[in-house]
């Protein structure tokens, strides 16, 4: 299909007003959509994205109403916002997309006050929006809707397709630790924009999905203070003004919190499994938890960050998020957790190591409790089926 320049000029046109919609009707997707960019690609057949653009076949936009390309503009975006586009692995592809596509039409329809002309193309008739069992997709993760498949006959599952379908072939084609990272700031961006506005909060305006996407990208799944107990070194003052004590919350006056405890964590060496076994994913799932740890502690945690496969990537000190932030994962070979403790035991002799916590699949050989030379070592271990022998264990969940 030839398109002329003014054709080409015509499209783009309907697509910015279309997004202005979104945003005008709800800010947080719409600032969402203000960091994408827009292409044609006649192979799709309907419309796609890979996390950076979002794709439309020229006939089949040429086909849709404004309503309707609103529509596909807030499909495309909360598949990038609930990063189904990393998410696929070893997943039958075309369940896996299923359920994504339940999952995001139902948060869409539930968003829209459950007006089921959002998600209804009039070529296509209504998007799938229920799951297997029969209720709203949107009280699940994809993960969760594609389990329910499984059970199902093919004949079942070729039942549960229907309506608009977009084209998920480019999905993982770019970078998706990098873009990961990239929109978690950007979705934290809208959410601090919309909040500072007095709107885009409200449930009907963040879909349930999205919500529960911001919560676990806004508070890390572990609880590092319990973790961390003890090795924790506190710092006890007399009083402080932050915060004031809220038994005088009604005076005018600002009173200090006598007895106030500052904690400060120091000296942890955090080792990151960098192997083959370990896909880019989990590691920046361990990246991201010593991150939260950071948070938690509201900054005051001070340390190492190392990788290590069959060697030692030596660690590098940081004493706050910024100098941590820049520390990038290296590795890639064999599993062998001894060579952190030989490392710590030739190179570390006179630093005066806290603790140890190893973030890994566990996929190698233990060494023994002794190999650690008194050091307490916390094992954070991504997975539910591999159990050290000794040391303290933690579910990265």
């Amino acid at each position: 299909m030839e398109l002329s320049a003014a054709k080409q000029q015509e499209y783009m046109r309907r697509i910015l007003i279309a997004r202005m919609t979104v945003l005008s009707r709800n800010g947080f997707f719409g600032l969402l959509l203000m960091h994408m960019k827009f292409a044609l690609d006649p192979s799709i057949g309907t419309a796609a994205t890979d996390g950076e653009r979002i794709y439309f076949d020229p006939q089949f936009l040429e086909e849709l109403s404004d309503r309707e390309l609103v529509f596909i503009l807030m499909h495309e975006i909360m598949h990038v916002a609930l990063r189904h586009t990393s998410r696929t692995g070893d997943r039958d592809n075309l369940l896996f997309n299923i359920a994504c596509d339940i999952v995001v039409n139902s948060n869409i329809l539930q968003a829209a006050g459950m007006d089921h002309a959002s998600i209804t193309l009039s070529k296509y008739g209504e998007s799938m929006h229920l799951t297997p069992k029969g209720d709203e997709g949107h009280h699940y993760t994809a993960e969760e809707v594609y389990e329910m498949f499984s059970g199902l006959s093919a004949a079942r599952r070729k039942q549960k397709k229907g309506g608009f379908t977009d084209d998920h072939s480019k999905w993982g084609t770019a970078d998706d630790e990098a873009l990961d990272a990239l929109w978690k700031n950007r979705i934290r961006d809208a959410l601090e924009a919309c909040k500072s506005r007095g709107k885009g909060t409200g449930r009907g305006t963040i879909p349930l999905g999205v919500e529960r996407k911001i919560e676990e990208l806004m508070h890390p799944k572990t609880d590092w203070r319990v973790l961390l107990n003890d090795f924790v070194q506190e710092e006890v003052t007399d009083y402080s003004f932050l915060p004031p004590d809220r038994r005088f919350s009604d005076s005018p006056f600002m009173l200090p919190d006598f007895n106030e405890t500052e904690t400060t964590v120091k000296n942890i060496l955090f080792m990151i499994d960098t192997s083959a076994s370990m896909s880019k994913k989990e590691i920046t799932q361990a990246y991201s938890e010593i991150k939260g740890a950071i948070d938690q502690f509201g900054g005051k945690l001070e340390g190492w960050l190392g990788f290590f496969d069959a060697g030692v990537v030596p660690p590098i000190p940081f004493t706050d998020e910024n100098e941590f932030k820049i520390i990038r994962p290296k590795g890639g070979g064999g599993t062998d957790f001894e060579v952190i403790f030989d490392y710590v035991r030739m190179e570390m002799a006179e630093q005066e190591i806290a603790s140890i916590i190893i973030l890994t699949d566990g996929c190698a050989l233990f060494p023994e409790e002794s190999a650690a030379m008194g050091i307490p070592v916390l094992w954070m271990i991504n997975n539910t089926y591999v159990e050290p022998p000794w040391g303290r264990v933690a579910v990265m969940k």
